[in-house]
């Protein structure tokens, strides 16, 4: 039966209801968030608000007290689910190395022999807004990662405008779940400004309803008390992280640029205005997810695999060893042709001294049979040459004449007797 994309997924994400949400590996840390936001409203809502019903006029209107909170206390909850159930932006990771990108590098080895080695270059250069910034190769997903892209350590995949892994919220922040986040941060640090007045508000009340001190009033109500100093720790939290995320916005930069090129004083290539970059994180539409993750896997085409550096550096020795051979041969059948050529010029010239000495006691010969005879020999010797030729990609380490250039060499040797002898006779 054919899989779905989430059952063989390769990253360290948790999928549930079969593929539809997706989470970080640390999802069980969500259950502390939803603690941390549940409980305090919960207290508050039976402790406090309960009491502030009949406290507001019309007589009734206090009931907003309490409708307020528990809906805001569900808008952050959605938030969160948004933040944390939904791909942050991960980039699908490749099967292969990109072909484009391959080349080859030798290094040297013992011997002096050079062997060849796959290399990727680890980073190579995009425009951004007419600027050259460097991308780095992922070994992991196989991919060059777009600008700005990081491969996060926890969920083992590369995340488009990666901001930071939270925790608190069990998921990477990237480009698809940033909006959404901060939405959370910031929503849940007006509903602690929210608990927190109301709670001090109650407090009031006690004091005006039984003209009791302060200190009397917070004995009446120590949930009030509790509350308050909870959502005072948390607004630090909170508040610190919605005020720092809103310098992040305005000037269009990433948790993890900021922290990681802090001291390198670079210009940010994506810095657009103030306003131009709030409009891109609240008021541009999300990219929808470059993953189906409930869509069945696609059988994978095969392809030849990549010649390990193995492989690689046994056929550079057979090539090294084929050409050795090869020049090894050429140089002796060089040499060959030139003992050869030496030898018959000899000849020639041993026939023209005695011809030139004989000339006077008898006939002069037609030197056209001494050059036929030449031509001849020197035909089939240059024949006997460029038959050998096929054979310089043999594996030798030697190379013997071959005996019919032999016995053309003797046949100018005979020649030449022959043609003395007739000299003698006349």
């Amino acid at each position: 039966m054919a899989k779905r994309v989430y059952q063989v997924w390769q990253g360290s994400n948790k999928f549930f209801l079969h593929g539809r949400f997706i989470f970080g590996p640390d999802a069980k840390s969500l259950l502390v968030t939803l603690l941390l936001i549940i409980v305090p409203v919960t207290i508050f809502c039976a402790l406090v608000a309960r009491h502030l019903r009949h406290e507001f006029s019309p007589y009734n209107a206090g009931y907003a007290v309490l409708v307020a909170a528990i809906a805001f206390t569900i808008y952050v909850l959605l938030l969160l689910f948004l933040t944390s159930a939904r791909d942050p932006g991960i980039i699908p990771r490749n099967f292969h190395p990109p072909e484009e990108e391959i080349r080859y590098d030798s290094s040297v080895e013992a011997g002096g022999r050079h062997t060849p080695s796959l290399q990727f270059p680890r980073t190579k250069e995009v425009m951004v807004n007419g600027i050259a910034v460097k991308v780095k190769y992922c070994e992991t997903c196989m991919l060059y990662r777009p600008p700005r892209c990081s491969h996060c350590s926890i969920c083992n995949n590369c995340v488009e405008r990666f901001d930071h892994h939270c925790p608190w919220v069990g998921q990477c922040i990237g480009l698809r779940n940033y909006r959404f986040f901060f939405m959370f941060v910031s929503s849940s640090t007006l509903l602690c400004i929210y608990v927190f007045a109301m709670s001090a508000f109650y407090i009031k009340v006690l004091m005006d309803n039984q003209n009791d001190t302060v200190w009397k009033a917070m004995k009446e109500s120590p949930a009030s008390v509790i509350l308050m100093v909870y959502c005072f720790i948390s607004l630090w939290f909170v508040g610190g992280l919605t005020g720092f995320h809103l310098y992040l916005i305005s000037t269009n930069q990433t948790t993890y640029e900021n922290f990681r090129y802090r001291a390198d004083n670079r210009i940010n290539v994506y810095d657009r205005g103030c306003l131009n970059n709030f409009l891109e994180v609240f008021c541009t539409k999300i990219k929808p997810s470059k993953n189906k993750f409930r869509a069945y896997v696609q059988e994978e085409v095969q392809r030849p695999p990549l010649p390990s550096t193995h492989q690689a550096a046994a056929a550079a020795a057979a090539e090294d060893l084929d050409a050795d051979t090869r020049e090894k041969v050429e140089d002796d059948l060089g040499i060959g042709e030139d003992l050869l050529k030496i030898s018959q010029r000899r000849n020639i010239e041993e026939i023209d001294e005695e011809l030139c000495d004989r000339g006077s006691n008898g006939p002069r010969h037609n030197s056209s049979e001494v050059d036929s005879v030449l031509d001849s020999d020197f035909r089939s010797l240059t024949i006997q040459a460029e038959t050998r030729h096929p054979s310089w990609g043999r594996r030798s380490s030697s190379w013997e004449i071959a005996p019919e250039v032999l016995a053309t060499n003797s046949g100018v040797t005979e020649s030449r007797s022959h043609v003395t002898a007739r000299e003698a006779n006349h």
